[in-house]
């Protein structure tokens, strides 16, 4: 299993490299994948914020471990986001997604960066350092959901 997580990580990373078209079949499929990144990245972002928050005891290793998750899989979602998928239902995603797009890959960015910044606190081993950076985590993802996604 240890294994498991960084082969399939590393294959996701080399498919999401690729054009879109030659990744999706259908709008369809792009919209599953998008909203599978999206799901597995808010599933192990909350299981660090389960520690954060003392809701779990805080493991610096279960740390480390979700937060590389995390990192990996905020660079995924976003190819999913092409041409036609706004079209697809069921969907969170707001119009202006496709509207205003260098907005969207703006927010898509300042993600990627602040999981990068996530991943460096869990390494420190230091609860302190971790509350940080997933407050400033959250708040990214929070902009973003405020602005682009239904609800």
């Amino acid at each position: 299993m240890k294994f498991a997580i960084p082969f399939v990580l590393a294959v996701a990373t080399a498919a999401a490299s690729l054009p879109a078209a030659a990744q999706f079949a259908k709008p369809e499929d792009a919209v599953k994948y998008r909203q599978s990144a999206l799901f597995i990245m808010s599933q192990h972002f909350g299981r660090i914020g389960a520690m954060v928050n003392g809701r779990v005891p805080y493991d610096a290793a279960a740390a480390v471990q979700n937060a590389e998750i995390v990192a990996e899989m905020s660079k995924l979602p976003w190819a999913g986001f092409g041409p036609g998928t706004d079209k697809v239902t069921p969907t969170r995603a707001k119009p202006e997604v496709w509207t205003e797009q260098a907005k969207f890959k703006e927010h898509n960015e300042k993600l990627v960066g602040e999981t990068a910044k996530l991943l460096a606190a869990a390494k420190t081993n230091s609860l302190d350092n971790l509350k940080v950076a997933f407050g400033s985590t959250a708040n990214t993802c929070k902009g973003c959901h405020d602005v682009y996604r239904k609800d």
